[in-house]
């Protein structure tokens, strides 16, 4: 799915039905294609075609420049050359792709596409071949419709299958996305199908990347159509787009596998979006999943840390691994996900990771994510580059929407490495300015052997008063034991509201010798307690909030792409002038303080929407749902939402896109109060 709000807030794809498909098609001069036969219910056979035997990496423009003037030649050129430079192509990067707006809007009198002269006025071939010289390849796109999903309408391949894919052949095009947009509404196994036997007609070797957003189950069916298949809608740069599609894709690991990969879409690191710890679970778990890494940055203006991230060649060695498994779900209660992946070597990548926004334990076992029984195991930190040892314990205190990432082994030389320790932290992280609050650390040894002059340190910014108030250090902490230390927190009275970095220092030293110290970021929230009587949720401090695209608003409607560019909150022809306008998947919490009674709204959707949108809307109360709306639609009028959160200390309301996709899911909070 291509979701443009560039373009328009109501989408761009229609599908037309019946009758009215024949008729447009003997318009276009599009030759019918017959009706392909039900998918069957079950992952399919492989292509086959001895391509992406692992998943592809490269990149990919659209995330960061889409249809702007700054996607040109010089900007591919220079990628390319950005691959070589900043050891990208060292790291396993190859493809560097094209996406939409690089065609006129004509063929020529043949036929045929014509590359715009502006943007590659050289052509395409031309930059084919600067990118083969790097020892990279080319990608470049199309959709299976008669246009591409750009607003000016650039020819789609729809009934020029077999020339198009001739000409990006001999262009030597070496990577295929083929999208869905005004695609008529003829079936899609078919529609895909002629493209791939298309590009089999040319003899040329071009990966196969089915873009159809997951709307007829591609699991199910594209296994011996294409080399990957987009399984969800398009992704956007914010935490909650992220996480939907995780958890869309996570279930589908049956169907992937050397030459056939499932696809959640590009990467969003670097684009600023998220925090660095968001785009770490982010590049961690496309990893563990074993999917295609695109990255979707201007590789021009990325940070230190994004190229620190994207070029971690031991998380790359998780995706790239050759027998070719998508990682397996072994838990995910109350958001502390285990995620578990076989390796080729007979060891396990696991992923522990938090979706929470607060600090949580995860833990496993190394029997759990299947290895034998061991009088010891290694664990290696993938982001940390260090490997302990372990009796069998696989855990860790895993910073809100942070992945800790570890391959594990049994190995009988476990004995070399310090043991693993794990550092740990409890207490409300909700505090108020020139107030004290108890937190407490733990350090607990999770290895064989014992963790010797331990210690524990929190450090806070500056003005903050922190004091341990029982013992933070010990001369050994044995096998399965805790350093236990309480601390008083206490934020400056002029404290603003907002997030504020602490850091957990654990240090000890391992029977060989060797000083150890880990490192545990954490957040504190500084919060105001919630006025007596009733007040609008739009005047008051969020703790914090995540949309599917563009900030949530207040008092107006989401306008999908920046702060203050939203409209009137409209649901079925009222307008209301109060209330938060987000975009599903959403999030927004509040700080309560055991003191409210009631959250109330009037929930809908949009009318900006036109007849798209399907959401619900959800009340929680520290971690409990107390109410919600059911699916709502555009055409639904503001239903009424109300909860008790009587000793709540955070109220939650949560938007989700009714498991339908979030094209154009613009939801309204309207007249939103919180009663204290």
């Amino acid at each position: 799915m291509r979701h443009l709000p560039a373009r328009t807030t109501t989408g761009t794809r229609r599908r037309v039905l019946g009758a009215l498909v024949t008729a447009l098609l003997c318009a276009g001069g599009v030759a019918s294609p017959a009706v392909a036969s039900t998918a069957p219910d079950s992952v399919s056979p492989h292509l086959g075609n001895g391509l992406a035997l692992t998943p592809p990496m490269g990149f990919n423009n659209w995330n960061s420049t889409g249809c702007s003037a700054d996607f040109n030649e010089t900007m591919v050129k220079g990628i390319a050359d950005i691959f070589v430079d900043k050891g990208l192509k060292a790291a396993g990067y190859q493809y560097v792709n094209l996406d939409d707006c690089w065609a006129k809007p004509q063929r020529d009198a043949d036929g045929k596409l014509v590359p715009d002269p502006v943007r590659f006025p050289n052509g395409i071939k031309a930059v084919a071949d600067y990118v083969h010289s790097k020892g990279l390849k080319l990608g470049i796109y199309t959709s299976a419709g008669t246009k591409t999903c750009d607003s000016v309408g650039l020819p789609g391949a729809l009934g020029h299958e077999y020339s198009d894919a001739q000409q990006f052949a001999d262009w030597g095009v070496d990577y295929l996305k083929y999208d869905n947009c005004n695609n008529l509404g003829i079936d899609a196994v078919q529609r895909y199908k002629t493209m791939r036997d298309a590009l089999a007609a040319t003899g040329r070797p071009i990966v196969y990347s089915i873009c159809e957003w997951g709307s007829n189950k591609p699991w199910e069916w594209a296994g011996d159509v294409g080399n990957l298949w987009r399984t969800t809608g398009d992704i956007s740069d914010s935490w909650s787009s992220m996480l939907s599609i995780l958890k869309q894709n996570l279930p589908l690991d049956a169907a992937a596998g050397p030459g056939h990969w499932n696809d959640p879409d590009m990467l969003e690191v670097g684009n600023g979006g998220m925090t660095d710890t968001e785009y770490r679970t982010h590049f961690s778990m496309w990893s563990i999943m074993a999917s295609p890494l695109l990255i979707g940055t201007d590789l021009r203006k990325a940070s230190a840390e994004t190229y620190d991230i994207v070029t971690n060649k031991e998380v790359i060695a998780v995706d790239q691994d050759p027998l070719g498994k998508q990682g397996k779900v072994l838990s995910s209660e109350g958001g502390r996900w285990v995620v578990a992946k076989e390796m080729a070597d007979g060891s396990r990548a696991v992923a522990l990771f938090n979706e929470s926004d607060s600090p949580q334990r995860v833990s496993t076992t190394a029997s759990a994510v299947g290895l034998p029984e061991a009088s010891g195991y290694t664990e290696r930190d993938l982001w940390q580059h260090k490997t302990y040892n372990t009796a069998g314990s696989l855990s860790a205190t895993v910073p809100a929407h942070g992945t800790v990432l570890l391959r594990v082994a049994q190995d009988p030389k476990w004995a070399a490495y310090p043991s693993a320790v794990e550092s740990g932290i409890s207490g409300s992280l909700l505090v108020q300015a020139g107030k004290a609050s108890t937190l407490t650390t733990t350090v607990t040894d999770q290895g064989r052997t014992p963790a010797l002059q331990a210690g524990a340190s929190l450090s806070a910014p500056a003005g903050w008063g922190v004091k341990a108030l029982s013992k933070a250090t010990a001369a050994s902490v044995p096998t399965g034991e805790s350093l236990r230390t309480s601390w008083r927190l206490t934020p400056p009275a002029g404290a603003a509201t907002g997030s504020y970095d602490l850091k957990l220092t654990s240090t000890y030293r391992s029977l060989t010798g060797e000083r150890v110290t880990t490192e545990l970021p954490v957040q504190a929230h500084v919060v105001v307690a919630p006025p007596s009587g009733s007040s609008y949720l739009s005047d008051l401090p969020a703790v914090s909030s995540s949309n599917g695209w563009g900030p949530v608003e207040k008092d107006t409607s989401n306008g999908e792409t920046k702060a203050g560019d939203g409209s009137p909150i409209t649901i079925n022809g009222i307008v209301y002038a109060k209330g938060l306008g987000v975009h599903a998947p959403s999030a927004v919490e509040y700080y309560a303080g055991g003191a409210c009674s009631n959250v109330s709204a009037q929930a809908g959707v949009d009318d900006e929407t036109g007849i798209k949108g399907t959401v619900t809307f959800e009340i929680w109360a520290d971690g409990t749902k107390v109410a919600s709306t059911g699916v709502l639609t555009n055409v639904d009028f503001a239903h009424s939402i109300s909860a008790d959160v009587s000793g709540a200390q955070v109220v939650r309301l949560v938007v989700t896109d009714a498991g339908d996709g979030n094209d154009s899911d613009h939801a309204d909070w309207a007249d939103a109060k919180l009663s204290c």
